[in-house]
């Protein structure tokens, strides 16, 4: 796998987004209050149900619009494990901030979800992950 980055950064991609999805685990506290948050009895208001599509969707929104492209410019402007984990997470604070403007609490939790990913991401990269499973 290392002579093949592309290889490399496909299974790092990979990687994060399971740990993403992992880290939803522990249900963030806002959805469960937005599904709760009207009456029962309001014929308008959308089911709790609702609550199992949006974990989900996202899960795949913070993959595609903050994991993979903050992990890229990690692997092209990052040297070194923790300079591209340091690289990542900066990226993926400015993106989460642009899609979570105005609510800190939402933008906290989902830097620190996708920074968990970004880490494993960097750590693939690093090369760590052969000397791990060549023992």
């Amino acid at each position: 796998m290392s002579g093949r980055p592309v290889l490399r950064h496909i299974g790092a991609m990979h990687l994060s987004g399971f740990a993403l999805l992992c880290s939803f685990v522990v249900m963030p506290p806002w959805p469960a209050e937005a599904a709760y948050a009207t009456p029962p009895d309001d014929p308008t208001a959308d089911a709790p149900f609702m609550v199992l599509l949006v974990v989900p969707l996202l899960v795949l929104g913070l993959h595609v619009a903050v994991q993979i492209p903050a992990g890229l410019l990690s692997a092209w402007l990052g040297r070194g494990t923790w300079g591209r984990y340091r690289v990542s997470v900066a990226v993926a604070a400015a993106l989460t901030m642009l899609l979570f403007w105005g609510d800190t609490g939402m933008w906290l939790d989902a830097l620190a979800r996708t920074a968990l990913g970004l880490g494993a991401y960097a750590w693939v990269l690093s090369g760590a992950v052969g000397r791990a499973w060549r023992g």
